[in-house]
Parts: C-alpha cells; structure tokens; sequence
C-alpha cells in the first residue's frame, strides 16, 4: 500500500502506552463483548465472565515512551483514518450532506468508550455510536492472520478500518438508527438478518471508499485487494462458527458468509456507487 500521497488525521488518540485497568464485565454491553468473542475467537464466554469478574489486571496512569514499532503503527493508522476523512467529505458533498469524521482510539489490553462501557481487545475493532469513535488494538491483526487466516498486510488493515468507518457512514445517514429500531422490537432471531444487513452494507463501503481513495490517492498496490479479500473470508460467519465448532447456525450469523462479505465488498469497490448502498436493505434476505 503506498501513503506516500497521505496526511495525517487529527482524530486520532494513541492509548497504548498507559497501563490497564482493572476490568470487570456483567450485564449489558459486556454481555454483548462476550458474546462477539466468542464468535470471532472461539473462546468460551462463560469462562471469560469468571475471569474478569475475579479480577483483572491494576493499572498506573503513567505514560512510557513509544516504541518504533507504535510510532509506526500510529502514523499509519492516522494515514488510513485521513485518507477515510478525505474520501467521505468529498462523497457526502456529492449528495448535498457534511460529513463529520470520526474519531479513533489506538488501545492495549483494554478500553473505556465514551458510552459504550469498557471493552477487552479481545472484542477486535469496533465502533460506538454514541461517542462516534472507532476503537482498535492493533495486536487484533496479528491474531487475524495467526489464528484465523486473515492478511496482516497494510491494505488487509485498511479494509477493517474502513468497514468500521463505514458503520460511522451508517450512523451519519440513518442506517444505524433503523437496524436498532429492530433490535428494540424484533425477538433475537429474527433481528440476526438486519445485523447482517448493517454489516454487509459496512463492507460495501468500505469498498467505495477504496474506489475513490484509489482514483484520489493511488494508494493500491499489487496484492493489495487479495489480501482485503483473504481477510473478508476469514472472517465471515460461516468459517468463524465451523473454526470454532465444527458446524454452522446459519440462523445466528451476525456478519454475513464469507462469499457474502467478499461479494459486497468488491461490489462496492468496482462501482463506488454510494446510492446502491441502500440496495443490501432492499433486496430479500435471501438473495445477499
């Protein structure tokens, strides 16, 4: 992946240098970090209840220096979070809105949202609605491509950054408010398929925002879409149930298929069509 054309965002805190806090996890939006764990890690969710609640590591408040490898990593997450700044205000101009970025948070261990609670990096990266803030421990990729067949390569990152910016999109223009209207009136099962839609339609734009950021930065390189792809697969639902318990509950997939993910995501990198975003919402569930 070339930078070579990128700035640096200013939206972006690096916490990795402070120590971690005592973590305890219960009801509420723990239950929801457990729950994603599991999925995407296969780590059993009542044990990881009992671990933290025993206890959880102390913290200090006092800042080390950074290491070469976190000023690195720092810059080129400020690089991929501007380049996602720049791309996103120049398409919402095109549709008469003004796009407000996000912020990012870089963590260790774990991690207090400003109203999302407090998450383990064990969640992976993810976005919170109400603080509009993308959270992410960068140690994430190295388990992606150790444990799960995920690319660690530079635009492989990339593409997750940009699927959560992308539900950052989502919040900004409504998508985000009617997937939780769901979530408030519909049984559990019956709201897994407007997850998947949100999620799909996040992938989607990640891929627009790679069109454009290559037709405005050429920033890809040979390699680069394969490697966003190998990563799209690994962490489809269908592969991450089967890795995690030798089956699938295609009733429970939150995310999409592997080929679901992939699909949607090189759609929207060959069109760059922000309109037929709303497509992924329209079309029967059957036909995603």
């Amino acid at each position: 992946m070339d930078l070579e054309e990128g700035r640096e965002s200013q939206n972006l805190e690096d916490r990795r240098r402070v120590g971690p806090r005592k973590l305890a996890i219960g009801g509420g939006i723990g239950s929801i970090i457990l729950l994603l764990i599991a999925t995407y890690l296969g780590v059993d969710p009542q044990r990881l209840n009992q671990l933290f609640n025993a206890g959880g590591a102390q913290q200090g408040v006092e800042q080390r220096p950074a290491t070469a490898e976190e000023e690195r990593s720092r810059k080129f997450y400020s690089t991929i979070l501007a380049f996602t700044e720049d791309v996103w205000s120049e398409q919402f101009r095109k549709i008469g809105k003004s796009y407000m970025p996000p912020k990012m948070v870089l963590f260790t261990d774990q991690v207090e949202t400003g109203g999302c609670g407090t998450a383990p990096a064990a969640v992976g990266p993810f976005y919170c609605p109400a603080d509009r803030t993308v959270y992410l421990d960068p140690s994430f990729f190295e388990e992606l491509e150790q444990r799960l067949g995920g690319s660690g390569a530079e635009f492989s990152q990339a593409y997750v950054i940009a699927h959560e910016v992308g539900h950052h999109v989502q919040n900004l223009l409504g998508y985000s408010r009617l997937v939780d209207e769901k979530r408030r009136t519909l049984a559990e099962g019956e709201f897994y398929p407007w997850s998947v839609r949100l999620e799909l339609q996040a992938d989607y734009l990640a891929g627009v925002w790679a069109h454009h950021g290559q037709q405005k930065f050429h920033f890809l390189q040979n390699g680069d879409v394969e490697s966003a792809i190998q990563t799209a697969t690994a962490i489809g639902d269908d592969r991450l149930q089967r890795r995690a318990r030798g089956f699938t509950s295609p009733e429970k997939y939150t995310h999409g298929t592997s080929a679901q993910r992939v699909k949607w995501f090189r759609q929207g990198l060959e069109t760059g069509d922000l309109r037929q975003m709303k497509e992924i919402f329209d079309l029967p569930y059957n036909k995603l």
